[in-house]
């Protein structure tokens, strides 16, 4: 039954290329007179054929070295590129195909099939123009993602108020980045205009919130001295993300595993990052102070190394608390039930999949439906989760639409009534 399945597929997908080929063939001889040449049918099938191949080889190298390499980063790039603009070339297609059948045989019935003679294949002729005019965003939309968009940062900005938030901190200012993915960097400019745009925010705290590598300790080698550019008035603390820990790379040895282990905590201290393990520290400020915590990953789809319980030992109940937390998934399943009110939960890992669109009046990614809360600010019974869209990128090496972000967050202290 399989084998059927298998079969029907492809030859739904070998009619579905040979229907959008035939009506970029149809716009492309109406338009071009050089268009009815032997070189279309050979470039749109042989881009069809290669491109795939050539983007299993790089995800195979990929997944054989955890190393970015030319294929992987741009045949994927392009793969992308070329099947969302045939998706939308299709569907436009499709539905406008449709509603031309459907006034055909209306305007046959009501008219005669002299009733056909009029404006319908003009009209088919403007919808193909359409559709290809359409299709041509997405493309174009992911060839600026893999070359200037994954450098594109921007600063999201919130403003905090808390009744309990002790008086001392009040216009603490806090900036989040996370997922950096330093072995998928290839721009040195594009990384130190992100830098650059942190320590214009003067943050009295920067927080890292996880997965400062694909996968080797080893890739952050060649960037330590930029990020180690990053400025803070107080101080700077970080956290581990899934990728953090060498799960994802066999190792010929545990002894391997480990030292790379050891020498990403390494990179840590190398570049002035406090490392939280499911632990908390004190931040102070004029005689006041409010609690950091940051637990090790903890996802539901991903390893569970986090412990809340153990990070909050010495947390007094009635202190302000600040949390990190790679994995947004820990939020609604241990943050929001646990005893202990923790005022933000600050975390990362989903990059809002690098691809979506945001504007004022819609926000939306694929990953919504995998990550309900994936991107930006949410509060959930008084407890606010920051879910940062990712410094770096991972896989795909571009974005589109969801652009790698720099979180600024300012305490205040709500004074009002009531």
């Amino acid at each position: 039954m399989s084998i059927i399945y298998l079969i029907l597929t492809i030859l739904l997908i070998l009619y579905a290329e040979n229907y959008i080929y035939g009506g970029l063939r149809q716009v492309l001889e109406n338009s071009f007179d050089w268009a009815d040449k032997l070189w279309l049918p050979l470039t749109y099938w042989g881009i069809t054929i290669l491109l795939p191949i050539l983007t299993v080889a790089g995800v195979y190298f990929y997944f054989k070295t955890h190393q970015p390499n030319f294929f992987g980063k741009w045949a994927l790039s392009l793969f992308l590129a070329v099947i969302v603009s045939k998706v939308v070339f299709l569907l436009f297609l499709l539905v406008g195909d449709t509603v031309r059948l459907i006034e055909a045989g209306w305007t046959s019935i009501a008219l005669g099939a002299s009733g056909l003679k009029g404006d319908i294949p003009g009209r088919r002729m403007f919808l193909l123009q359409s559709a290809a005019v359409v299709a041509l965003v997405p493309f174009v939309s992911f060839i600026y993602g893999a070359t200037k968009g994954k450098y594109r940062y921007q600063v999201f900005k919130y403003v905090l108020k808390f009744k309990d938030l002790p008086k001392s901190f009040d216009g603490y200012k806090i900036v989040q980045i996370s997922d950096i993915h330093s072995g998928s960097f290839d721009d040195k400019n594009g990384v130190e205009k992100g830098i650059d745009l942190i320590n214009e925010r003067e943050a009295d705290l920067v927080l890292f919130t996880g997965d400062l590598v694909n996968t080797y300790a080893s890739e952050f080698e060649p960037w330590k001295d930029i990020f180690k550019q990053i400025k803070a008035k107080d101080a700077k603390y970080s956290i581990l993300g899934n990728h953090d820990y060498g799960d994802y790379a066999r190792w010929s040895t545990q002894e391997a595993k480990e030292e790379n282990f050891n020498d990403l905590i390494k990179c840590h201290r190398e570049i002035d990052f406090t490392l939280l393990r499911n632990q908390s520290v004190k931040i102070e400020r004029g005689g006041e102070s409010i609690r950091l915590i940051g637990v090790e990953n903890w996802g539901t789809r991903f390893v569970k190394y986090g412990d809340l319980d153990l990070a909050l030992t010495d947390v007094a109940s009635n202190e302000f608390k600040i949390l990190m937390s790679h994995d947004p998934t820990h939020f609604d399943q241990k943050v929001i039930p646990h005893s202990e009110h923790i005022h933000i939960t600050l975390s990362g890992h989903t990059h809002g999949m690098q691809m979506g669109v945001e504007f004022p009046w819609l926000k939306w990614s694929p990953v919504k439906y995998v990550y309900p809360k994936w991107a930006g600010l949410y509060n959930e019974k008084g407890k606010y989760l920051n879910v940062n869209r990712g410094y770096g990128f991972l896989g795909f090496s571009g974005r589109v639409g969801i652009w790698p972000e720099i979180t600024e967050i300012e305490l205040k202290l709500d004074d009002s009534e009531g």
